[in-house]
């Protein structure tokens, strides 16, 4: 996934697709709340007009208000044009999605869980903000900068309010259980890291580090060198790369990662965006682990930018793939922010994998060794069982 800022041409040419193609379906079920008559200023949708004036004059619930309504209008409009990544995504939903691809954000640096009551509680790591500023595993959380945190509001919006631009004030009123009394502390944002890859020796066999990689972030590509690093220094000879479950990232991500252990000139990706030429990417220079043994896991839950690491690699017969055919998803969504915060994702491109036989459409990309998952039982141990006999081969003379 790329990201782009837009602008008022784009939100404006949005806008007048929706008129031209799609009208009334916009305004279907719809919740009605809040009475409030919204100018509509083109007659470019006659019948958008007249279902709105009826619903003015002779509703007997009040209208929405014009941010919901403009919301309701953009969701019809891409449930019309039925692509299931084309995607609307509000505010507070799509500032956390940047901050999980940026790979950092500013915050307190706590947890925050729901209790029995649906309260949300405060949960700080070890020296952060919010632990040197005095709050206590468990303190209550009672507002964030004068906004009352409900028990139905979403956890994405209460996320949404804790972080902030790094070196900014927040305010929070907690309530402490064990003496009944209400605290207010203003604590200043740091840069709190999202790691996205952890890692370690086998315990089966102390020569191989298993590195899992949950998500192609921005900060992904160094974690990975950073963890071969770590783990060789421990002893380790050979690699397991754990995409089970990478549901992707950023496009760029997943070519980085594979251009880490491949030679110059290997084909990565090859991306068609609407009336262009496909162009193919190929990795520059030399990757720093082109001759290290490597196994890549997979499943059914790896998908986008996580099928460009795992099929190039496949492609060119660098790591042998174990598991289960991955998800398939082959096209780039291009993310343009919108001018209240929320996001528009469009798919822009399709990719595919030179060399990948079969392709990706057809299948996902297919494991070299597959483990069978009929059954949950021991999964993870006959995917390592699996992973381990395969370097031992690679190491075999």
């Amino acid at each position: 996934m790329r990201t782009k800022s837009s602008n008022f041409r784009f939100y404006t040419l949005v806008w007048l697709i929706f008129l031209l193609t799609f009208g009334v379906g916009l305004a279907m079920g719809y919740l009605i709340r809040d009475r409030q008559i919204l100018p509509i200023t083109t007659n470019a949708f006659p019948l958008f007009q007249q279902a709105y004036d009826l619903l003015v004059e002779h509703g007997f619930y009040p209208l929405p208000e014009q941010k919901n309504i403009e919301y309701g209008m953009i969701r019809g409009l891409l449930q019309a044009y039925d692509d299931p990544y084309t995607i609307f995504v509000e505010p507070p939903q799509h500032e956390l999605q940047s901050q999980q691809l940026r790979g950092k954000f500013g915050g307190i640096g706590a947890r925050i869980e729901r209790d029995s009551q649906n309260q949300y509680r405060l949960f700080p790591f070890e020296d952060s903000p919010a632990k040197r500023a005095g709050i206590q595993d468990g303190d209550i959380l009672l507002s964030i900068d004068e906004v009352e945190v409900r028990a139905d509001m979403p956890q994405d919006d209460v996320l949404a309010l804790l972080r902030g631009d790094k070196g900014t004030s927040v305010r929070l009123v907690i309530f402490r259980e064990h003496d009944q009394r209400e605290y207010r502390f203003q604590i200043i944002r740091e840069e709190i890291a999202l790691p996205s890859v952890t890692w370690n020796l086998l315990p089966e066999d102390k020569l191989v580090g298993h590195i899992q990689v949950n998500l192609m972030s921005s900060t992904t590509p160094d974690e990975i060198k950073k963890a071969i690093e770590d783990l060789t220094l421990q002893g380790a000879v050979s690699f397991i790369l754990d995409l089970r479950n990478n549901g992707g990232g950023l496009v760029d991500t997943g070519i980085k990662i594979a251009e880490l252990f491949l030679p110059a000139g290997s084909p990565i990706l090859t991306q068609t965006y609407r009336d262009k030429q496909p162009q193919t990417i190929q990795a520059e220079k030399d990757g720093p682990f082109t001759q290290i043994p490597l196994v890549v896991l997979i499943n059914n839950s790896t998908a986008s930018a996580a099928e460009i690491t795992a099929g190039a690699l496949k492609a060119q017969q660098r790591a042998t793939l174990i598991g289960t055919p991955t998800f398939g998803k082959y096209t780039i969504q291009l993310v343009f922010d919108l001018p209240d915060g929320s996001s528009l994702h469009v798919t822009a491109a399709e990719w595919e994998i030179p060399g990948l036989i079969p392709p990706i459409r057809d299948h996902g990309v297919l494991p070299d060794i597959w483990v069978e998952n009929e059954t949950t039982e021991n999964l993870n141990g006959r995917y390592i069982q699996a992973a381990l006999q395969a370097l031992r081969s690679k190491n075999s003379p």
